[in-house]
């Protein structure tokens, strides 16, 4: 087999680079992981270098199908590995202050309130939805990804739709999340679970990704006032000595804590008009580098 002419995989890598913040953002979408979307982004870009080109009309749309599809694959196995992730999974978060990957041209199925409840989605659901509401594809378009029909891409939005918006109540301005975090930290450092309590809606959780690790909390928390207490708990030893960076990421304020110059997690909230309703830890090493 002779090989490519230089300038033709000069222009096929200039065509994938062009496009590949799409294709990042929406494997990451998809996967809830940097790390995995990496990987199946430079499968995609193995593909391209493969593939007929000449045969394809439009290279953005043939990369953007290949993404979801793959995505759609790996979403699947990622499901099953995480069956036996130790206390609660949680999306991995990519600095989005930097963002040198997510350049969509719209910011939803991107915080991670909405990635949690996308985890409840089908993988058709979920693709569909990111492609629609993050992306702004068409429903022929989406039809076409997924290997359907246009009512049939319609009805996969509409319920994707139905259930994310369902469980979420709208959410406060970064502005106003900024602030919010900014108390929360104040109070839970202070250990004053009176400030807390008042921060917290009735049915606040926290939820820390440790996979297993000691001293991470390997189930949710759930109540303000049980919330109020957990983190009082520790209030004694967990903030001395600490230095905390903020940072954006999936485009809400988060936290960096280091603590002798290692970076011992990376934490949020998220928040509605009555508070903050989730407090998320992320204590596994291997999901904050990127970000730390």
């Amino acid at each position: 087999m002779r090989p490519e002419p230089v300038d033709d995989l000069e222009e096929a890598a200039a065509v994938f680079t062009s496009v590949r913040p799409r294709l990042f953002g929406i494997a990451y979408r998809m996967l809830g992981s940097a790390a995995e979307a990496e990987d199946l982004v430079q499968d995609v870009w193995l593909r391209w270098q493969a593939c007929d080109r000449a045969a394809v009309a439009s290279p953005a749309a043939f990369l953007a199908t290949t993404t979801t599809r793959l995505a759609i694959n790996a979403l699947r196995s990622a499901r099953v590995r995480r069956e036996t992730y130790v206390g609660p999974w949680l999306p991995e978060p990519v600095d989005t202050s930097a963002d040198p990957y997510l350049g969509a041209e719209r910011g939803e199925a991107l915080e991670f309130a909405t990635l949690l409840l996308m985890e409840k989605l089908t993988p058709h659901e979920r693709a569909a939805y990111v492609l629609r509401e993050a992306f702004d594809y068409s429903y022929a378009e989406i039809a076409d990804i997924l290997r359907s029909t246009e009512p049939a891409g319609r009805q996969l939005v509409s319920r994707a739709r139905r259930h994310v918006t369902g469980e979420r109540r709208t959410p406060v301005s970064p502005a106003a999340q900024r602030e919010l975090l900014t108390a929360f930290v104040a109070a839970a450092r202070s250990g004053d679970m009176t400030s807390l309590e008042r921060l917290f809606t009735a049915e606040v959780t926290s939820l820390s990704d440790g996979d297993g690790r000691a001293r991470v909390a390997k189930v949710a928390v759930v109540g303000a006032s049980r919330v109020a207490r957990f983190l009082a708990a520790f209030a004694d030893w967990f903030w001395d000595d600490v230095d905390l960076r903020p940072v954006t990421t999936n485009g809400q304020a988060s936290v960096v804590l280091r603590h002798d110059g290692e970076v011992r997690c990376v934490f949020t909230v998220c928040a509605t008009a009555e508070g903050i309703d989730k407090v998320l830890w992320m204590f596994n090493p291997e999901k904050f580098a990127s970000v730390a």
